[in-house]
């Protein structure tokens, strides 16, 4: 294995924490009310909720398709 595999997975790996987070810190502001997104307001926080499990089962995903 070169360098450049090693660190190109480590980016990979880093890149997609950052998704993960990213997508449960809107997913939650969602849920809260913080995020709103006008005209819809009614249903921002089912697509909140959404967002936060559609999020954690893509983790349990990549989880088990490593192991």
């Amino acid at each position: 294995m070169g360098k450049g595999s090693a660190v190109d997975k480590l980016l990979n790996l880093v890149t997609w924490i950052t998704g993960v987070l990213v997508s449960l810190a809107v997913g939650f502001g969602m849920v809260r009310g913080i995020l709103t997104v006008p005209y819809v307001q009614a249903v921002v926080p089912v697509a909140g909720w959404i967002v936060v499990i559609l999020t954690i089962v893509s983790v349990v995903l990549a989880i088990v398709n490593r192991v």
